[in-house]
């Protein structure tokens, strides 16, 4: 009996290490996963494990989250980001860039009070898979 509930704990812990696993091979799915960490949850500790380690410049979309923040506060409003299609380009086999339009939708109590749309660039590179080195917002 104790041997059949230890299998059964080791397939428990494989299928839950699977079903949480950073995926990082695909440059587009990094951003998607990034964007989703920064701007959505806004949680920095988990995107930081989209980011690259050494050269990173977050600049750009720390300050769009700043103004977001700003505003949800100045305005009693809920602010939501969310993005078009990404785009990957690049032929260095080891950089790789992403762009798409950030979404920013302002609502109160459910309605939407004010809608935009930003061209954006995030810069990758492969360090033991993909992660986001630098954004920009496109001119």
């Amino acid at each position: 009996m104790a041997l059949l509930c230890l299998g059964g704990i080791g397939v428990f812990i494989s299928f839950y290490d699977e079903a949480t696993k950073i995926e990082r091979t695909a440059p587009d799915a990094v951003v998607d996963q990034f964007l989703r960490a920064y701007l959505v949850n806004r949680d920095d500790k988990e995107a930081e494990l989209f980011t690259c380690k050494n050269g990173l410049d977050l600049s750009a979309i720390t300050a769009l989250r700043t103004e977001l923040i700003a505003r949800e506060k100045e305005f009693d409003v809920t602010v939501n980001v969310s993005w078009s299609t990404l785009t990957v380009s690049g032929t260095e086999e080891n950089r790789r860039t992403v762009t798409t339009d950030l979404l920013i939708t302002g609502s109160k109590d459910g309605a939407a009070l004010s809608k935009s749309s930003e061209p954006w660039s995030f810069a990758l590179a492969d360090a033991d898979g993909w992660r986001v080195c630098s954004t920009a917002k496109i001119p």
